[in-house]
């Protein structure tokens, strides 16, 4: 283990094509650092299965199940002290509390308040995804929806990949519909013209009359990406067709295979 160790560490480090001798630390988030932690760590985990606590830990990440809040404040408070002195690590304050588990995530989910809980998405995760998306959209501006689709559907593939075991559909849903409504913002952006707008809308099996008028509505690109006419236009069924990954049915395919 010691040599594997070492030949982490005196590996190079590879930038622009071009191989350089590394002669101090470990790139953050390289395979060492989760080596190095459960090295670490292992004495941290033999103590909770020692005390008999449930836990989960995954790196240096790690959450433990009491019955109580007096419980959690008590383990809490011996478990940092464990941590200090035992294994001379600092506890991250800030990330650190006492909380129902509905209110605490880990590795990106947490879970339900019912009765029977159900694994969902943490809310910073949703946060994290959606803010990536419209990176992604906003470096795409100018070009075709075609090519802006295949573009997108990568971080969307990899993303509901992880996210595969969430037992709660309504946020995959939710997020299928915000990233079509973005889509058809674009669309209506890209036609610019009320004229060319009307026109697409024509193409899209309108009347004359209701094609005009939705043109002709004065509302922003938004209003118009999430109104009727733009969802009979381009419903799912279109984007479907367009190659644009759905979320909730890949994780759908998901649950079948296994």
């Amino acid at each position: 283990m010691l040599k594997l160790i070492r030949r982490y560490l005196e590996a190079g480090l590879m930038e622009g094509g071009v191989a350089s001798a590394r002669t101090e630390g470990t790139p953050q988030g390289g395979p060492l650092s989760p080596l190095l932690s459960n090295i670490l760590l292992t004495d941290l985990d033999r103590e909770l299965e020692k005390r008999g606590h449930c836990f989960c830990r995954y790196a240096d990440d790690c959450n433990i199940y009491v019955g109580s809040e007096r419980s959690g404040q008590r383990v809490m408070a011996a478990v940092t002290a464990f941590l200090e002195r035992q294994l001379r690590l600092k506890v991250n304050a800030e990330k650190s509390a006492v909380a129902r588990p509905w209110q605490r995530k880990f590795l990106g989910y947490s879970i339900s308040w019912h009765r029977e809980p159900k694994l969902r998405i943490a809310e910073p995760s949703r946060q994290r995804f959606a803010e990536k998306v419209r990176k992604a959209l906003r470096a795409g501006r100018g070009r075709s929806l075609k090519r802006l689709i295949e573009d997108l559907n990568p971080l969307l593939r990899g993303w509901i990949s992880y996210f595969r075991h969430a037992e709660s559909k309504r946020v995959l849903g939710e997020l299928d519909g915000w990233i079509r409504r973005k889509l058809r913002t674009l669309l209506w952006r890209h036609w610019k013209r009320n004229h060319t707008r009307a026109q697409n809308l024509l193409r899209a099996g309108f009347s004359a009359a209701r094609a005009w008028q939705s043109a002709n509505n004065g509302r922003g690109p938004w209003w118009n990406g999430g109104a009727p006419h733009m969802h009979e236009a381009f419903p799912k069924s279109w984007f479907d067709r367009m190659g644009l990954v759905s979320l909730l049915d890949t994780q759908r395919r998901f649950l079948l295979v296994s």
